[in-house]
């Protein structure tokens, strides 16, 4: 379902991205609107699919995890079902956090986050080279996150 924002949308979901924390009351002083009015809103949006859902973000580095791989995983495509067999096994693996696909040369991407090298080596070796399928795989050691930011310019 696709809807149109208005002025009065727009402010909700600006303030509610900076800080999705706000209460319905905190957020209707913010926008200056009464607190039925923003509720009713906010209601619209998530059921119209515009607001998926309020998640908690992880800073794994706090859990310990200090290390992430961007892993490129090219697939042998002569084989039936490579590519559900290979998402199907790769979903299993705890410390891959993310799963991308693509068009072109590489058809997977994998984040995969570990405590150190020995522990990334281990994970690597055990999970990432059993998964199914593998023609190519190239890993690229984060370094630094320069830019991490999901919301809209509103």
């Amino acid at each position: 379902m696709k809807i149109i924002l208005d002025d009065l949308d727009r402010s909700i979901l600006r303030q509610w991205q900076a800080d999705p924390t706000l209460s319905p009351a905190e957020l209707a002083e913010r926008c200056g609107l009464t607190v039925a009015k923003v509720t009713r809103r906010q209601t619209r949006l998530q059921e119209a699919g515009v607001v998926k859902g309020i998640e908690a973000v992880i800073d794994w580095a706090a859990l310990g995890y200090a290390f992430e791989v961007s892993l490129r995983v090219t697939l042998d495509k002569t084989i039936d079902r490579a590519f559900d067999e290979f998402i199907e096994a790769a979903r299993c693996v705890p410390e891959v956090i993310e799963i991308q696909t693509f068009l072109g040369r590489v058809d997977v991407r994998l984040s995969v986050i570990a405590r150190d090298m020995a522990h990334y080596q281990h994970i690597y070796r055990s999970s990432i080279l059993t998964l199914p399928h593998i023609a190519d795989i190239e890993g690229l050691m984060r370094v630094a996150e320069i830019k991490s930011n999901e919301s809209l310019p509103l």
